[in-house]
């Protein structure tokens, strides 16, 4: 079984979805996960990359998923912020 390097975490209102990818991209993990599953799966998972689209609860679960050592969690969710925001100006838009 390959190793989970990198996971994109989809936040929502009570589903979640989660896509852990290998060393060399290939999809390992494909699950929806409900509220109360998130901090237990993140608890089993070995410390890897964790990519959190930007929203207003991102930064509460990048510190859930923080605990449990993932990468720069809270860093990742500015980054995903800003680059939302950039998109937003390049269309006239404001976020």
């Amino acid at each position: 079984m390959n190793e989970v390097t990198t996971i994109g975490l989809d936040l929502a209102k009570n589903v979640f979805q989660v896509h852990g990818v290998d060393a060399s991209g290939r999809a390992v993990v494909r699950r929806q996960l409900r509220r109360s599953q998130v901090v237990p799966f993140f608890e089993k998972q070995v410390a890897c990359l964790v990519g959190i689209e930007a929203c207003a609860t991102s930064h509460h679960w990048a510190r859930e998923i923080a605990k449990f050592g993932a990468a720069d969690a809270c860093q990742i969710c500015e980054a995903l912020r800003e680059a939302q925001q950039e998109r937003c100006r390049g269309c006239g838009g404001d976020l």
